[in-house]
This record gives C-alpha cells, sequence and structure tokens, in this order.
C-alpha cells in the first residue's frame, strides 16, 4: 500500500519554497513558460467547459485555467499546497489522486501535470481521471520522459533539496517514454494527441537569463507541437472519453 502520509509531508515542505521561482516573479522565465504550455494545452479542449485539474499545488495552473474555463476546480494531496490555492481564491479539496472524491462525469476535461510521475498507481490514478470525465470529453496527462534532456540531467545528476527537511529522491520519480504514454490510455478512452513542453532547454537557468531567455522562450513554444515533441523533458498525452452509447 502507498504511503501517502509520507507523500503529504514531502509537499507540505515543499509548498514553503514552491513559489520562490514560480508565478510573476520571473515573466516570461522558466515557469512561466511552463505554465504558459501546460495552460494553454487544457484551453485547447477546455475553454468554457467544466476543468478538474488533479494535482493543482497552489493553484499557478489552476488561476490560469479559471481565466477560460466555465468552472475550475483543483484537487490536492497537501494541505500546505492547498492552503495557497485557498489564499488566491480558487476552488481546491484535499483528497487523492487514485481515489478522486467527485460523482462519474463531473468534469469536461480533467487534467494534471508533473503529479503522476511521483503516483506508484500511476494506471488507478488515470483511470479515476477518466471516470469523472464526460462521454467525449478529454483526459490531460504529463509525463517525464527519459528520452529529454531533463531526463538525462535528473537522472545522472544529484537529488535536489526542496524543503527544510526533504530532497527530491524521497518521494518516487516514474519516468515514462512517449510510447508508454500511449499505452497507458485508461479504459474507455482513446490517445488522440500529444505535446511537448522543455525540449531545447538544458537548465531553468537559460530560460530566466535576460540573453539567452527570449531565444529558448519562442523556440520552445514553437517546438511544443513539432515533431521535437517526443524528445520533451515533461510529454502531454491527450485521451478522449468514449461516446456514450445510445
Amino acid at each position: 500500500m502507498v504511503d501517502e502520509a509520507k507523500t503529504r509531508a514531502y509537499y507540505d515542505d515543499f509548498s514553503a519554497k514552491y513559489e520562490a521561482r514560480r508565478g510573476q516573479n520571473v515573466p516570461r522565465g522558466y515557469h512561466d513558460l511552463l505554465d504558459h504550455l501546460e495552460s494553454e494545452t487544457v484551453e485547447r479542449y477546455g475553454r468554457h467547459k467544466d476543468v478538474l485539474e488533479v494535482g493543482c499545488g497552489t493553484g499557478l495552473i489552476l488561476e490560469r485555467i479559471r481565466h477560460f474555463a466555465a468552472h475550475a476546480e483543483g484537487i490536492d494531496l497537501s494541505p500546505g499546497m492547498l492552503e495557497k490555492a485557498r489564499a488566491r481564491g480558487l476552488t481546491v479539496r484535499e483528497g487523492s489522486a487514485t481515489a478522486l472524491p467527485y460523482e462519474d462525469e463531473s468534469f469536461d476535461v480533467t487534467c494534471s501535470f508533473k503529479v503522476l510521475a511521483h503516483v506508484p498507481e500511476i494506471e488507478k490514478a488515470l483511470a479515476e481521471m477518466a471516470r469523472v470525465t464526460r462521454p467525449s470529453g478529454y483526459v490531460i496527462a504529463e509525463f517525464y520522459n527519459p528520452r529529454s534532456l531533463r531526463g538525462l540531467l535528473r537522472n545522472l545528476g544529484p537529488a535536489r533539496k526542496i524543503g527544510r527537511e526533504h530532497k527530491e529522491s524521497d518521494v518516487l520519480t516514474r519516468f515514462d517514454p512517449p510510447e508508454r504514454a500511449r499505452a497507458l490510455a485508461p479504459p474507455g478512452t482513446t490517445f488522440i494527441a500529444s505535446r511537448g513542453v522543455r525540449i531545447f532547454t538544458p537548465t531553468a537557468a537559460l530560460v530566466d537569463h535576460r540573453l539567452t531567455g527570449p531565444l529558448l522562450y519562442r523556440a520552445e513554444c514553437w517546438a511544443a507541437d513539432s515533431i521535437f515533441r517526443g524528445f520533451a523533458g515533461f510529454y502531454i498525452a491527450i485521451y478522449q472519453k468514449d461516446r456514450k452509447a445510445a
């Protein structure tokens, strides 16, 4: 059985410094680039619709989503993260990705970014996302890709400290290549599309830098839908839920 208490403690610790270089601290910087591409993906399928973000953290992406969605809601395992999300006025609740506290077919789009890579029971989490998605709706899931500059650096480099008491190695981090992400399509869904985030960027500092940043920002936005997306550090798979039989 997965020890969610340890995972919750990890993210509660992380929440204290999670936004140190996120949000508006570095406009058009590395984290702004990721948030922009991820929320833009959701907008393609979720404009004027009901959207759930699984693993919403402090609400940085959810805050963007609520500007184009009819209704945007988030769920997260960490009370520390959710405290910051609520301070933003977002609709969020505490809960697990593998047991979503929602009725069947509650949302048009269900999305998750930088979360599933830390879920051992990933098939169960994806199945839950599909369960709460309406027929013909979409499940948008982001995976850590081993065939990327980021994957190579993460696997070769030391685990970074993320809070006062924890480092990255304290939680599971899984890497699933694009073909595995496509094969993980939850029952009752079909893989229909993909996008890539962080394809050319070796380190975040290069996007934050005033000289190299603008060039990398433009290059990453262009490449997200290109043939290079299979080499992205963050591979986004889009699955469509089957239509309900008449």
